[in-house]
């Protein structure tokens, strides 16, 4: 199935080449703004925000402003007519009518492919649920690419929700592919990382291991990624407080690692980085916001400056099969085909909207 518009869902339906093409845009117009003022003029972008966002929506929203476009969208579903039970196809149908591309975020994994297979102009993949955050990746990318001059022969600490962190989901398949990466994965054992993410670390000859506390690894790392304890991703708040407060990086935990290790976190934090660790120079996090808006600056500049048909559902709709996973958008939004990947001996089947696994 084919769009005649080009997306962004996820950044493994793209080459590593086109990767680091954004992001060395990205550092070009970090260093010089003020040429790419003007390179979409005349040009629109909706964000359509169905869950909180402030370093997302607005990063998005400013590096539209800063190219010469403009914007409309929504940042609370309840002021659209979602809150009338609008259908994520007739609602991204019709704001597509209006706009150049659409930047999307929801709570439900898949939403945004879903979007892309009906609309009638670009879409960016802002977040879906607890699946993947591409932007938010190449946010990433261009941070290491300032402050460590490379994305290969890195040992990346992640720290936290990496069962339902979207950001370290997205990352790991990323560096992933890039040369000598090792990954440390420091998280309780409810909150470890999905079977399909060390796959495809696997799969790509990088290597990881995993870890129960920061102090026994923070030695060996280059980068510390942490993120916080997901609330909104637990069925109860016992659930919830049950985690919380687990993981928590402070100035005592930084003097046990290298003095050019940085932290990054995908923001926000709540208490799993104290404010003393701010004024530690290693802490990244308030600049790598920054960095977002110039990477997305540069692909929203690649995105509408590419006229490429993208190839939206590559995978076979088997009859009576459905996603096991209960947030996947097409347990929610009962008209979207339920395509599948399928492996070699036919017996595993992998959502192309969610990537959940099932065997048959």
């Amino acid at each position: 199935m084919y769009s005649e518009y080009q997306h962004l869902i996820d950044l493994s339906d793209y080459p590593v080449s086109w990767w680091t093409k954004i992001v060395e845009l990205g550092e070009k117009i970090y260093n010089n703004p003020s040429e790419y003022a003007h390179v979409c003029d005349g040009k629109i972008m909706a964000t359509l925000f169905y869950e909180p966002s402030t370093r997302t929506q607005m990063s998005f929203q400013t590096a539209m402003i800063r190219l010469g476009g403009q914007i409309i969208g929504f940042d609370n579903p309840a002021n659209s007519s979602v809150a009338k039970g609008e259908t994520i196809k007739d609602t991204t149908k019709i704001v597509s009518n209006y706009a150049d591309v659409l930047v999307m975020r929801h709570p439900i994994a898949g939403a945004s492919k879903a979007a892309s297979l009906t609309t009638d102009c670009s879409v960016i993949n802002a977040g879906d649920g607890g699946h993947l955050h591409p932007t938010q990746t190449l946010t990433d990318l261009l941070t290491l690419k300032i402050e460590k001059h490379t994305l290969s022969g890195l040992t990346i600490g992640m720290c936290g929700d990496l069962l339902n962190g979207r950001t370290v989901h997205s990352l790991c398949k990323a560096l992933s592919q890039f040369k000598d990466n090792k990954f440390i994965f420091i998280s309780t054992s409810q909150l470890g990382m999905p079977p399909y993410i060390k796959d495809i670390i696997k799969a790509s000859g990088s290597t990881y291991e995993e870890a129960n506390t920061i102090e026994e690894v923070i030695g060996k790392l280059d980068v510390l990624y942490m993120t916080r304890i997901q609330q909104e991703r637990f069925a109860s708040e016992e659930e919830y407080l049950a985690q919380k407060n687990t993981y928590v990086l402070d100035h005592q935990k930084m003097q046990k690692a290298k003095q050019d290790m940085i932290v990054m976190h995908p923001l926000p934090r709540v208490d799993e980085i104290t404010v003393d660790v701010d004024n530690d120079k290693r802490a990244m996090y308030f600049t790598q916001a920054k960095y977002g808006m110039y990477v997305r600056m540069a692909l929203i500049m690649t995105i509408l400056g590419e006229k490429k048909r993208s190839e939206t559902l590559k995978g076979k709709v088997i009859a009576g099969v459905r996603c096991d996973n209960p947030n996947c958008i097409t347990n929610h939004e009962e008209y979207l085909p339920k395509s599948f990947r399928v492996s070699g001996d036919g017996t595993l089947l992998e959502c192309e909207y969610c990537d959940e696994r099932k065997l048959i």
